[in-house]
C-alpha cells in the first residue's frame, strides 16, 4: 500500500494487488488525568461542569471544582454579618457539595474554595495542581458590560499553564444536557 499527499485531492491511497483492506486509523485518546472547573454558581458554569463531566468519564479523569471568593473591600466582620449560615467560605463549600452531589458518578470529584481575584487564583490553582485542562464558562458579555466586569475566561486563557476549553452560554452544544434539564438559551 502506498499513501501519497497531493496538492489537489489531499491524500491518495494506492492498494497493491493482494491487499484487501485499508489499515484502521484511530484517533489518539484524550490523556486527561485532572480537569479544573472554576464555578461562580451560574447556569453558565453549570453547563461547563457538564462538559467537564463528559470529558472526565471518557478519560477517567479527576475533576476539581473551584470557587473563588472575591472579597469586597470592606472589613471582614461587616461582610460576614450578612451570612446567617456561616462564613462565605462555608456557604461556598456547601454550594459546591450540592453541585458535586448532583453530578451522579463521574470518576472522582474534589472541591476547593479560595479567596482572591478569580483569574489569578484559577491560573495558580491549575499550576499548583498540575491540571491537564481547564473547563470554564463564559457569559459572553460584550460592550460596556465586558469593559466594566471584564472577562475572567479571557484572562484565564491568556495565562493558563494548560489548555482551556471555554464553554459559552449560547452556542452549538456537543454535550447533551443532563436528563430532565435544558441548557439555558438567552
Amino acid at each position: 500500500m502506498k499513501i501519497k499527499a497531493t496538492p489537489n485531492t489531499g491524500v491518495v491511497v494506492k492498494v497493491e494487488r493482494g491487499e484487501s483492506e485499508l489499515p484502521l486509523i484511530t484517533p489518539s485518546p484524550l490523556n486527561l488525568r485532572k480537569i479544573l472547573v472554576p464555578v461562580d454558581f451560574s447556569e453558565c458554569s453549570r453547563k461547563a461542569l457538564h462538559y467537564a463531566t463528559a470529558l472526565a468519564k471518557q478519560s477517567q479523569a479527576e475533576i476539581l471544582l473551584l470557587h473563588v471568593l472575591e472579597m469586597p473591600p470592606v472589613p471582614v466582620q461587616a461582610f460576614e454579618a450578612g451570612f446567617a449560615e456561616g462564613t462565605p467560605e462555608e456557604s461556598a463549600a456547601n454550594e459546591l457539595s450540592q453541585w458535586q452531589a448532583g453530578l451522579g458518578s463521574p470518576p472522582s470529584v474534589r472541591t476547593m474554595v479560595c479567596s482572591g481575584s478569580a483569574s489569578p487564583e484559577i491560573v495558580r490553582t491549575a499550576d499548583e495542581n498540575n491540571m491537564d485542562l481547564i473547563v470554564i464558562g463564559s457569559h459572553g458579555r460584550t460592550g460596556l458590560a465586558r469593559l466594566l466586569l471584564g472577562s475572567t475566561a479571557e484572562r484565564v486563557v491568556r495565562h493558563a499553564p494548560c489548555p482551556v476549553l471555554v464553554v459559552r452560554e449560547r452556542e452549538h452544544d456537543f454535550v447533551a444536557p443532563p436528563e430532565g434539564r435544558a441548557f439555558a438559551k438567552a
